[in-house]
């Protein structure tokens, strides 16, 4: 990853945006960088619309966890959620909690506090896993 400094606004741009959203100059500064310049482009960004989100579907074999999960719920399977400690990782592991928890025994939730460990786990594994425990028969 390479960083790079983004261009600085100038403080009437800062402090109109400020104005119009009544927010704190820091805040419009930061949006300013994103490409937030008015009030309509701030309302998009704070409240998207659903035709702005990127269909689920395009990414890889995701029919086939969906499936998945689905086969686990409809067998009453117990998982496990697995994910590593940075803000997607986190966040994917609480918004597929909250969706499963009424729907599927969760055996347990795993997030890795060790760069090591979320290193070696997750070159092999991906980002994100759900582990299914078929009950014996």
């Amino acid at each position: 990853m390479q960083w790079y400094k983004r261009k600085n606004f100038n403080s009437e741009k800062i402090a109109r945006l400020s104005k119009t959203l009544n927010i704190p100059d820091v805040i419009s500064s930061l949006l300013l960088q994103r490409g937030i310049v008015d009030f309509e482009s701030a309302k998009h960004f704070f409240r998207p619309d659903w035709s702005q989100l990127h269909n689920p579907f395009l990414m890889k074999d995701m029919n086939k966890a969906v499936d998945r999960i689905q086969l686990a719920i409809n067998t009453n399977e117990k998982v496990m959620i697995f994910g590593d400690y940075d803000v997607d990782g986190t966040t994917s592991v609480a918004l597929l909690t909250d969706y499963l928890k009424n729907k599927i025994f969760l055996w347990n939730l795993l997030i890795p506090l060790s760069k090591i460990l979320d290193f070696l786990l997750f070159n092999f594994i991906g980002k994100s896993l759900l582990c299914v425990f078929k009950k014996k028969k």
